[in-house]
């Protein structure tokens, strides 16, 4: 199987399975990552999704042993960050690069080993990181996603987090990974769902259009059952 799925308690566990490939992204695995990962957005026993690869690197990039042009389901992979009503979290050790960078990008969290090292090393072999791009933006800003594109340099994992790529180093990033992704499983879905989609929804927004949104969203939050009785439960709790 290319990939492994397990799920613990409200986490789903996506384990990259082709360690003898460096977890590279052939057909077979981009297909099942995307059918896993949507699934789990539809899924009410599920809280967050907790993103790995098997053996010693994480994902080092697009297989080149194959020649087929996988855009489309590319595309929908690499844009997962974009329809996630879900929290998802990924453990990175050792290779992160090209694709691999771009699925670390497509992570709210992103716990990785001291020897991670990530890279937008497409431009070596003649091609740029079309699709990973606006992950990438997103996660560490435009002049330095371009300036990764057009260098193909690789960074280190304290690099990594210097430039917000990375939320935290350990070194044991599974298990670091495991425990984030079942705390905020814990936490209300609806409110991480509406959370989500706020945060996409004002991206591109004026000001004012982004308050009025806001506003819509937070009364919607605070009339949500989910709410009311987590505020009875701190108030019992404080008296």
């Amino acid at each position: 199987m290319s990939i492994e799925v397990a799920q613990i308690g409200r986490v789903l566990h996506i384990a990259l399975n082709r360690p003898e490939k460096r977890n590279a992204l052939n057909g077979a695995l981009c297909e099942a990552l995307v059918t896993a990962i949507d699934d789990a957005q539809q899924n009410s026993e599920i809280g967050s999704v907790l993103l790995s690869g098997n053996g010693p690197s994480f994902c080092a990039g697009m297989d080149l042993s194959e020649t087929a042009d996988f855009s489309a389901i590319h595309e929908r992979l690499f844009t997962s960050i974009d329809r996630a009503a879900k929290p998802m979290i990924a453990a990175i050790q050792g290779a992160a690069l090209a694709g691999g960078m771009g699925l670390a990008a497509n992570a709210h969290v992103v716990v990785a080993s001291p020897d991670a090292k990530f890279g937008l090393t497409e431009i070596r072999i003649a091609l740029w990181p079309v699709l990973v791009f606006r992950a990438v933006s997103l996660a560490i800003g435009e002049r330095r996603a371009t300036e990764m594109s057009i260098s193909g340099r690789v960074l280190t994992a304290p690099q990594a987090t210097e430039y917000a790529l990375v939320t935290e180093m350990a070194d044991n990033p599974l298990a670091r990974a495991t425990e984030i992704a079942a705390i905020v499983a814990a936490y209300s879905p609806s409110a991480m769902s509406a959370g989500l989609t706020y945060s996409r929804a004002i991206r591109n927004l004026a000001w004012p259009d982004a308050g009025r949104l806001g506003q819509i969203t937070r009364a919607t939050l605070m009339s949500h059952p989910d709410f009311k009785s987590a505020v009875a439960a701190f108030l019992t709790k404080n008296q």
